[in-house]
C-alpha cells in the first residue's frame, strides 16, 4: 500500500477520510450497519452528558493563568487527533473504546541509574496531582483551552536519576493493532514515538498527564497517561505512553520520519514560520463556531515568558 506522503499528501489533507471510510465499512456488510451507526451516536450522547468517568482529585495550579474560556467536555472528547484510530477528528471517540488499558505499566529506562517499570496507579501517586489549564495548539491551526490533571514530568525523571548521558527523552505510545483500526492504514510507522530535549522535559510546564476536567483521561484523549507540552504543537504530546527512554542522541520521531519537511523536532508554536501548505499566523478555536473570527497565534502558544530562554541563540526558523 502506498503511503500518503509518497504521493505528496499529508494526513491533514485527508481528514474527511472518516466519511468515506465509514461508507466503505457500511457497504462491506449491511449486517454490521446498525452497530456501526450506533457507536458514534453513543459517543456523542456520552459527550453531551458532560464530564464522565472516575474522579481524579487535584489541587489547582495557577502559576500559568489564563482568562480564556475553557472548552467543553464535548469539544475535548469528540474532536481529537489520535491516528491509531483513524485520521478523522471523530474517529478516536468512535473507536478508542476498543483499546485495553488494564493492566497498564510504563517502562522508564535508558541513561538512568534507577530504571523503573511502574503500573499506572503507582505513577499517579508519585507526586501530588495538580489541575492546570493549558492551551493546546495543533499544527492544523486549531486550538482549545483544556483543564488537564497531572504533575510535572520532572518528578518522575528525578526518581530514575538521569545520568550525564541523558540529553533527550523519547516517548513511545502503545500499539494494539487489533484494537486500533487506524494502524492498518500505515499513515505512520508504528508505534508512535515523540521526543524532547532534556531541558524541555525537565521544565515545570511539561506535564505528565492522567486526567482532564477532573476525571481520568478518556481513551480518545490518551488514557491512561500522556504528556502535554503546551508551548509546542499538539503532535509532540504523545498519548497512551508505555515507555519513557532517556538517551544521548537526538531521536527521529514518527512525524520526522513521515514528513521531515513539515514536522521538525522542536515544533514550537511559531506564527512566523508557516507550514509548507498553510499559514500558522492565526488559529481557529474549537467551539467558537464555524464563522467565528480566527485569532492570532501567540509565539510559544502564549508561554514565551516561561520557555523562550530554552532556545536562546537558536534560529527558530531553521530549528522548527
Amino acid at each position: 500500500m502506498r503511503r500518503i506522503w509518497d504521493i505528496g499528501l499529508s494526513p491533514s489533507d485527508i481528514t474527511p477520510e472518516s466519511v468515506w471510510r465509514a461508507r466503505r465499512r457500511f457497504m462491506q456488510g449491511a449486517a454490521l450497519a446498525p452497530l456501526a451507526l450506533g457507536v458514534p451516536a453513543l459517543a456523542r450522547a456520552a459527550a453531551d452528558a458532560g464530564p464522565m468517568g472516575p474522579l481524579l482529585p487535584a489541587t489547582k495550579d495557577s502559576r500559568w493563568p489564563t482568562v480564556e474560556a475553557v472548552n467543553t467536555w464535548k469539544d475535548i472528547t469528540t474532536y481529537n487527533n489520535f491516528y491509531e484510530f483513524g485520521t478523522g477528528k471523530g474517529d478516536p471517540a468512535e473507536y478508542a473504546g476498543r483499546m485495553q488499558i488494564k493492566p497498564w505499566t510504563v517502562q522508564i529506562d535508558g541513561a538512568v541509574r534507577k530504571p523503573l517499570t511502574l503500573d499506572i496507579d503507582d505513577l499517579r501517586k508519585l507526586a501530588p496531582l495538580q489541575e492546570r489549564v493549558y492551551r493546546l495548539r495543533c499544527v492544523e491551526a486549531w486550538s482549545m483551552v483544556i483543564p488537564w490533571t497531572g504533575y510535572s514530568l520532572s518528578h518522575l525523571l528525578s526518581h530514575v536519576e538521569p545520568t550525564g548521558d541523558a540529553k533527550y527523552v523519547v516517548f513511545t505510545s502503545v500499539l494494539q493493532p487489533k484494537n486500533m483500526p487506524g494502524v492498518s492504514e500505515r499513515i505512520l510507522d508504528w508505534p508512535y514515538t515523540e521526543g524532547l530535549r532534556m531541558d524541555e522535559a525537565m521544565h515545570p510546564l511539561t506535564l505528565l498527564t492522567f486526567g482532564v476536567y477532573g476525571r481520568e483521561l478518556p481513551k480518545q484523549n490518551g488514557a491512561p497517561m500522556r504528556v502535554i507540552i503546551p508551548w509546542k504543537y499538539g503532535f509532540k504530546s504523545g498519548k497512551s505512553l508505555v515507555r519513557i527512554h532517556l538517551q544521548s542522541t537526538p531521536p527521529e520521531t514518527s512525524w520526522m520520519r513521515a514528513a521531515p519537511q513539515e514536522y521538525g523536532f522542536y515544533a514550537n508554536v511559531n506564527p512566523a514560520v508557516p507550514h509548507p501548505r498553510w499559514s500558522q499566523a492565526t488559529e481557529r478555536r474549537i467551539g467558537s463556531g464555524l464563522f467565528a473570527s480566527r485569532i492570532p497565534t501567540q509565539p510559544f502558544n502564549g508561554y514565551a515568558e516561561a520557555v523562550s530562554g530554552l532556545y536562546q541563540g537558536m534560529d527558530l526558523r531553521r530549528n522548527f
